[in-house]
């Protein structure tokens, strides 16, 4: 996805989790974050090196993840 231009996996980060703009913050930490109930304001606060179009792409990356489906190959 082109628009997610601010997720990068490397495997020298964060063991290759999604993580924003080659920093040590995880897609799944901004998540996690929005899901216990802390506003995107409160986390630009608590992140001051965030930006808001990071926390939006990575609600974006998050969505786009879950909406993929697994296909179970049969063995031979």
């Amino acid at each position: 996805m082109t628009q997610l231009n601010r997720i990068t996996q490397n495997p020298d980060v964060m063991g290759g989790k999604a993580c924003i703009r080659g920093m040590r913050v995880t897609v799944g930490m901004i998540v996690g974050q929005i899901g216990a109930g802390q506003s995107i304001d409160q986390i630009l606060a608590a992140y001051p090196y965030l930006e808001h179009e990071d926390i939006m792409q990575a609600l974006r990356y998050a969505a786009w993840r879950m909406e993929e489906r697994e296909v179970v190959l049969a063995t031979a």
